[in-house]
This record gives C-alpha cells, sequence and structure tokens, in this order.
C-alpha cells in the first residue's frame, strides 16, 4: 500500500466502505485522505468541485481518476484543460471499475487524487 492510503471494500447504495469504515455519499481521495464530496451526479462535475485537487499541485497528485457514475462519460473540457495545463493527467470511467482500479494504483504507490461520485 503506498503510505497510508485507505483501501476501497465495497462501494455502492450511494456510498463506499474504506478500510472497514462505512461513508455515505461521494468521495475525494487526496493525500491518502479521504473526504466527503459534494457531487451528486456527473453533471455537478466543475473545476470548483475539483478545487482540492487543483490546490495540491502536481508534487502531490500525478493524475486525477474520476469515478463519473453508474456508466461512464467524458469529463467537461474545462476539467480536461485544467489538468492538462497543471500537468496532470486524467483517466476516467464509471464509478465501481474506478474504485476498483483505485486499490490496485495506489498499491502501486502512484500519487493520485480519486474523485469518485457514489452509485
Amino acid at each position: 500500500m503506498a503510505r497510508d492510503a485507505p483501501l476501497i471494500d465495497a462501494y455502492g447504495e450511494g456510498g463506499f466502505r474504506l478500510s472497514g469504515a462505512w461513508h455515505s455519499g461521494s468521495l475525494l481521495i487526496l493525500a491518502d485522505q479521504a473526504r466527503a464530496w459534494p457531487v451528486a451526479t456527473f453533471a455537478e462535475l466543475t473545476l470548483e468541485t475539483l478545487a482540492p485537487v487543483f490546490a495540491a499541485g502536481r508534487a502531490e497528485v500525478e493524475f486525477l481518476l474520476l469515478g463519473v457514475g453508474v456508466h461512464n462519460a467524458q469529463p467537461p473540457r474545462a476539467i480536461r484543460e485544467a489538468l492538462l495545463a497543471a500537468g496532470m493527467g486524467l483517466e476516467f470511467m464509471d464509478t465501481p471499475s474506478a474504485a476498483k482500479l483505485y486499490n490496485v494504483l495506489t498499491s502501486e504507490g502512484r500519487r493520485l487524487a480519486a474523485a469518485l461520485i457514489a452509485v
């Protein structure tokens, strides 16, 4: 496990179980810390909702792993361009796939932020 990153044990029913503890709603994992993320739907995804990721900067975040909900959808152009300008990569997919990939990537020691819309 990379540093003290939490593991995603389960997802669904509107939340996530991280290292044994249930978190209701969407989730932002940044600097190995999970926090509530006030994005309930893909339509609510904005630059402002990702402000903590941009504030962390490239030194902390190699790329953003974005779980966009039940169905995969491309994030808005403004978000894609802002991440590129900040020198951060972007991987987006449906939330179930992102939750599974998160565990693999953190076990490899990758410096990532995970923004996961609850399903």
